[in-house]
């Protein structure tokens, strides 16, 4: 009876815990959405008090920009989308790197010299950069790749998560690479240059010769194990239409007076047929992509595009940049005052304190 008592107290304590964790849980909440609330009404409160201000400074940032766009050279932009082998998209990067400081600190001489154009075409030119086609794609298949090259131990050890972490814009297979510049027609005549700034590569040519000579290999192997596999296969399917005894190449099947067929021989070798074939569609594949250290997907258009996307629009720009510069600034106003009211009230507090002592 007292270990039922006991039992009783024990359910009736583990209730309570249970039951004041709800409460607490509650009240968190409560809280929360009661400190949402307040904010919203803080902030309405605030633009309804600075309205006209905020409106000022909107439409004067817009007028500035609208200002400084018109008086601005129109520009225009081209893509030239890339698939990088062997590693060399970090080159890549270096090099439209090299070229966007070429262009930022004027070097239109270097630039001229660079790309084989004159000093017009090379001062008109305004921006290089490069970025990754994010695809997740990308992502799975390297990691599948790697984890075929290594030991089950070390793939336990190495999860995806960890190598999600690794992979970076490099790993990526495709890269668009954009160039800006005040004239239209400059474009078609830089995408050499930035390509063959990679590809003569003495080092990713070599990986690529070296590559290209493997895939080769691999190719002409399949392809032989796939005319003994065929020729084998067609010796199983003459034994099947009933040939006691078949000599074919050196190979005997001998079937006895049963004539019984081993169909699962046959079978399996569909499957390895299958799978070889499987094999050279993979490496045919591989041998198109690793052809070259850089293949190229699309080149520059001839004639660029305008630039002109609510991003790139200095009235819009400027009136944001300009809007949310005055609410920095009436937020540091608010926040002065609030100092200012602390610092008196901290003061007389203290005041009174020491005329009580």
């Amino acid at each position: 009876m007292s270990n039922y008592k006991e039992e009783e107290a024990d359910l009736g304590s583990l209730f309570s815990i249970i039951g004041k964790g709800f409460s607490k849980l509650l009240m968190l909440i409560r809280n929360g959405f009661k400190n949402i609330f307040y904010f919203l009404i803080e902030s309405l409160l605030f633009f309804k008090q600075n309205y006209k201000v905020l409106g000022i400074a909107l439409a004067m940032g817009a007028i500035i920009g609208l200002i400084i766009e018109l008086n601005e050279e129109t520009k225009y932009s081209s893509n030239l989308l890339v698939q990088t082998n062997f590693n060399s998209a970090r080159q890549l990067y270096s090099n439209v790197n090299f070229y966007n400081n070429l262009v930022k600190q004027k070097e239109i001489s270097i630039l001229s010299e660079t790309f084989g154009i004159d000093l017009e075409e090379a001062s008109s030119l305004k921006q290089f950069k490069v970025e990754p086609i994010i695809d997740s794609k990308d992502l799975i298949v390297t990691y599948d790749k790697l984890i075929l090259q290594i030991d089950t131990i070390a793939v336990k050890s190495y999860p995806f998560s960890d190598f999600k972490k690794t992979f970076n814009k490099f790993n990526y297979k495709l890269h668009n690479i954009e160039v800006q510049s005040s004239k239209q027609d400059v474009f078609s005549k830089l995408d050499e240059i930035i390509i063959s700034s990679v590809t003569k590569n003495k080092y990713f040519n070599k990986l690529k010769e070296l590559t290209n000579e493997n895939l080769n290999r691999t190719d002409a192997l399949l392809r032989k194990n796939l005319k003994q596999t065929d020729s084998l296969h067609d010796t199983y399917k003459k034994v099947l239409l009933g040939g006691s005894k078949v000599s074919h190449q050196g190979i005997n099947i001998n079937l006895g007076d049963t004539k019984k067929v081993n169909k699962e021989k046959e079978l399996e070798l569909f499957s390895t047929i299958l799978e070889i074939n499987k094999e050279l569609k993979n490496v045919s594949e591989e041998k198109t992509e690793k052809s070259e250290v850089i293949n190229v997907i699309s080149n520059f258009q001839v004639i660029g595009y305008r630039i002109n996307g609510v991003y790139e629009n200095r009235s819009v720009q400027l009136a944001f940049l300009s809007f949310f510069s005055m609410v920095f600034i009436l937020l540091l106003l608010k926040l002065n005052k609030f100092l200012e009211k602390y610092s008196i009230r901290k003061d007389y507090i203290q005041s009174h304190i020491e005329k009580q002592n």
